[in-house]
């Protein structure tokens, strides 16, 4: 696949035209894609599908995504009704970036579960049988869960792209979900350390096979911190291509790191 790079956007509520303007700045330096981090119970910061919504509409190119949505404070057939209707407001640019839930402690304080590990996963497993029920176009969606059900729902509108279920995992189990039933991966680096990468590509390619997939479908996005980026420019290029030999072929990066990746790495990148 060709390689797409873009920024992921703190949604800071007290400085909205800096942070539209970092967003514009990925837009007109040819880069793809926005991702905003989604941590409702944090009083600082906007909430994201609204702000997803608001960009969608200040924006014309640039690809918009959850980096990821928390699943435990939102339902999954309101994230599906969220997705598709931002996807059909910006004529087909949302993606969904989609987690299984972190920080126990403030998601209860906000009303939502307190889930142990396995009880998130099993929970993002329904959910994605849910959001896949949601846009097929499915007259009615019954689905009878553990964590959730839904009885003759009428689902509408239908997105106006087939909207990818991209997932921020590290688990072993996690590994076997995106290669089975995920749409791509997309994990921070260096928060999983890149000496671990090859065996967690294996879970996934061995997942996806033994679902009957083919792995190379299954798109590999990283979020890149401050360890990778922070190198000088030929550096980054060189380590970037390690992870694109990996089946890596996105890359977010912090806002601060926009201008210098649009003129000296997408180029290398995309072999311009």
């Amino acid at each position: 696949m060709t390689v797409e790079l873009g920024a992921f956007v703190v949604p800071d509520a007290s400085d909205v035209d800096g942070l539209l303007a970092q967003v514009r700045a990925v837009e007109d330096g040819g880069l793809d894609l926005v991702g905003i981090q989604d941590h409702p119970y944090q009083r600082r910061f906007l909430d994201t599908f609204s702000l997803l919504a608001f960009l969608a509409a200040r924006t014309s190119r640039v690809r918009l995504l959850p980096d990821v949505a928390s699943l435990p404070l939102r339902h999954p057939a309101m994230i599906a009704k969220a997705a598709a209707s931002i996807d059909v407001l910006s004529s087909g640019r949302f993606e969904l970036g989609l987690g299984a839930g972190a920080f126990w402690e403030a998601i209860e304080a906000f009303g939502g579960p307190r889930r142990s590990g396995p009880e998130s996963v099993d929970a993002l497993e329904e959910a994605i049988a849910i959001l896949r029920a949601c846009w097929s176009g499915e007259r009615s969606v019954t689905f009878e869960g553990e964590h959730y059900r839904v009885r003759g729902m009428k689902f509408g509108p239908p997105p106006a792209h087939p909207i990818g279920i991209w997932l921020g995992a590290y688990g072993p189990r996690m590994m076997r979900i995106v290669g089975a039933k995920a749409d791509g991966w997309f994990p921070s680096l260096p928060r999983l350390p890149l000496d671990e990468l090859p065996g967690r590509v294996r879970m996934i390619d061995e997942a996806a096979e033994r679902a009957g997939r083919d792995p190379r479908s299954i798109r590999r996005i990283a979020n890149l911190g401050g360890e990778i980026t922070d190198a000088p420019a030929a550096q980054v290029i060189d380590q970037l291509g390690e992870l694109r030999e990996q089946g890596f072929d996105g890359f977010l990066v912090g806002t601060d790191q926009v201008e210098r990746f649009a003129a000296e790495v997408a180029p290398a990148l995309r072999g311009g």
